[in-house]
């Protein structure tokens, strides 16, 4: 099977396409092994070929690497770091699904929630965290729709929670 745009990713410094997997590598990110589901539910469902993640929160190792309301209890830039990692839990999940990250052809959507206290609104920025890494990753292919919505608690008191939808190859 040939290689398309939807599984590869350009490598900026020598303008060829790499497999994701290399991509990842090249960017110095290990996938994460899967989070353990809070409650009942599984981290990830095919169907067709699209993949529907549940929330992900920002775990390392089964632990929130911060807690509280983004505002006065978590700063920005913190709460930006983890919608990265809530990303990677969500690629973690994904790849587990469908056999690597290299199957995944575009990133179609990713919904973000902040633990906002009333007077934040920068939750765009703050899910920028999660979009940027996807562009980086996936370049093209990492382009997606996106909500960025700002909630008054998460589970465990994380301030931020990802779920994305993939489009995977057959």
């Amino acid at each position: 099977m040939p290689k398309t745009l939807s599984r590869i990713s350009r490598d900026r410094s020598k303008g060829e396409l790499m497999p994701i997997s290399a991509r990842l590598s090249e960017l110095g990110i290990e996938l994460p092994e899967v989070a353990a589901p809070l409650a009942s539910y599984i981290p990830a469902k095919r169907s067709g070929n699209y993949v529907y993640t549940s929330g992900q929160l920002p775990l390392v190792g089964g632990e929130l690497i911060a807690s509280g309301k983004v505002g006065p209890e978590v700063d920005e830039a913190t709460a930006q770091e983890c919608a990265r990692v809530c990303i990677l839990n969500a690629l973690a999940a994904v790849a587990a699904v469908v056999g690597g990250l290299d199957n995944i052809r575009s990133i179609v959507k990713v919904v973000g929630f902040v633990a906002s206290d009333p007077s934040f609104s920068g939750q765009p920025t703050v899910i920028n965290g999660a979009s940027d890494l996807l562009g980086e990753i996936f370049g093209d292919a990492g382009s997606h729709a996106r909500s960025a919505v700002g909630v008054s608690v998460l589970p465990k008191d994380a301030p931020v929670e990802i779920e994305m939808i993939v489009e995977v190859a057959d």
